[in-house]
């Protein structure tokens, strides 16, 4: 059963150890008195605010990167955090449950949907102005309003796949006593909102890759197919029987049918400046210096909030740069070095698996693929993630200090869309070695026949491996072969981080 309860954001206001959100003002919250909501053209100011709002230290900020990704085998912590160390070791104790950072996550991926929602009141309010006969209007602010939902529903979403059952907060009730009450619908309720949600999105979106549409880098129709695909193959779990996978399969053919998006041709460089917004991207977050020395600078966390920077707390203990630096965190774990390697999978390997310098020595030191030389560090750390490596020579002068600043966050590539259609296609007795093989050529590796299921999952390892979004954990989970794999998983009870105790102090349903 769906729980829509008041947007009000106080519900979702608890402090947090390290987090700033108190000190930052809800977006979107806009000022009635001082817009004049019947001049249409401010009408995408609110949507461009939950843009704003999911970019700017909350999908890509540090800490919730970092709770989604050591759940995997492919990376560690890198550090001694109490809480990150349980979290990645499968812990469910008090440890986890009062750590700041799962109450920080919450709150900042609840924060995107409150904004979210006070857009979609802002819209509401345009639309009342827009003339009956106006059809262009009409549809742009369907289009608007679509652009918003789609991010209400990510957030919830990647809030489900962390929490499981958590509560859907829509704005059809305003009554101030739900406020504190809401309760939790399930995961399977969750998922089945947010494809209903796509549904809407598909129809009202721009029919265009993201690089190509109106707003640069906007979320499209093909964004929201991705999501629901991804939603419904998380429904369809390990069941190949089941008819959600007829919904990944149509949602997948849509996209490559569509002859909008291709493979970029160079996978170490996808993830660095020429694969900014190329034709493969179907969702990134977007960041820039503009290309110039001086002057204004869009970053993930703002300018200096440096542990809002994606880039920089994945950065090497370096003490022979201070450009290509950082804390260390999030590092590739050996298991899957070894994974790449037994594959000779070596484009990826290369991509993905940056090296420091020998035996925690930091007068020793490596270089990476473009010349950047790195040391070795007393924590002795072997790897950093290379796919959040940004080389020096790519900066823009003068903006060092600023770690990965002209570069974007990538979340939705058409790479996965080839290997999730591909899924589809074997668990229902079809071939999928095409699509398999686009993916597999365009990092040199040979061409398979009769693709098997393990082989295709095996494939998603690779492609996708030490990326941010939790899909390795994901489809661990959903293959039921995480306790299998993952040291210290437990069916049952390790699928889900905790609720954090902060959030069922104010609100016992959440127990």
């Amino acid at each position: 059963m769906k729980n829509y309860i008041s947007i009000l954001l106080v519900i979702f206001l608890l402090s947090s150890g390290c987090s700033k959100f108190l000190d930052r003002p809800l977006e979107n919250q806009a000022q009635a008195t001082t817009i004049n909501y019947t001049d249409l053209s401010l009408m995408y100011q609110p949507v461009s605010g939950v843009y704003r709002t999911a970019a700017s230290g909350t999908f890509a900020k540090w800490i919730s990167v970092a709770i989604r990704s050591e759940r995997s085998d492919d990376i560690a912590p890198g550090n001694d955090d109490a809480g990150q160390v349980a979290i990645h070791n499968f812990q469910s104790d008090v440890t986890v449950k009062s750590y700041w950072g799962i109450n920080d996550m919450w709150i900042s991926m609840y924060a995107v949907v409150l904004g979210a929602n006070s857009a979609l009141a802002e819209l509401e309010k345009f639309g009342k102005n827009i003339p009956a006969n106006d059809a262009a209007k009409t549809k742009q602010l369907a289009q608007y309003q679509a652009e918003v939902r789609f991010y209400r529903a990510l957030a919830h979403f990647w809030i489900s796949r962390t929490f499981g059952a958590v509560p859907i907060l829509g704005i059809e009730s305003n009554d101030p006593t739900n406020l504190g009450a809401a309760s939790k619908s399930s995961v399977e309720d969750v998922k089945k909102h947010v494809i209903s949600e796509m549904d809407f999105c598909i129809a009202n979106l721009e029919d265009a890759r993201p690089n190509a549409a109106t707003h640069i880098g906007a979320v499209t129709k093909y964004t929201a197919l991705m999501l629901k695909a991804k939603a419904a193959m998380d429904l369809a779990g390990n069941n190949s029987g089941s008819t959600y996978w007829d919904v990944v399969l149509d949602c997948t053919n849509q996209i490559i049918n569509s002859g909008q998006f291709s493979l970029f041709s160079d996978y170490y460089q996808l993830f660095k400046k020429p694969g900014k917004l190329c034709d493969e991207a179907i969702l990134e977050l977007q960041y820039s210096d503009f290309g110039k020395s001086t002057g204004d600078i869009v970053i993930s966390g703002g300018p200096g909030e440096e542990w809002g920077n994606f880039f920089f707390f994945q950065g090497p203990e370096n003490t022979f740069s201070t450009v290509i630096t950082g804390p260390g965190w999030m590092v590739p774990t050996q298991k899957a070095v070894d994974f790449l390697k037994s594959r000779n999978d070596s484009i990826r390997l290369k991509t993905a698996i940056q090296y420091c310098g020998i035996d925690g020595n930091p007068d020793t030191f490596s270089f990476t693929p473009d010349g950047d030389k790195i040391s070795g560090n007393a924590s002795r750390k072997k790897y950093f993630n290379g796919k959040a490596y940004y080389p020096r020579s790519q900066m823009t002068d003068s903006r060092v200090d600023y770690y990965g600043a002209n570069n974007n966050v990538r979340i939705m590539r058409y790479a996965e869309v080839l290997l999730m259609n591909a899924e589809a296609k074997i668990r229902k007795g079809q071939s999928g070695d095409a699509q398999v093989n686009l993916v597999r050529n365009r990092v040199k590796l040979a061409s398979i026949s009769n693709v098997t299921l393990q082989q295709l999952l095996d494939e998603r390892h690779a492609e996708l491996i030490c990326e941010w979004w939790g899909e390795r954990f994901n489809d661990l989970l959903r293959t039921d072969q995480a306790a299998t794999i993952l040291p210290g998983f437990v069916k049952g009870q390790s699928d889900y981080i905790p609720i954090p105790q902060a959030q069922e102090d104010v609100n016992p349903r959440l127990k």
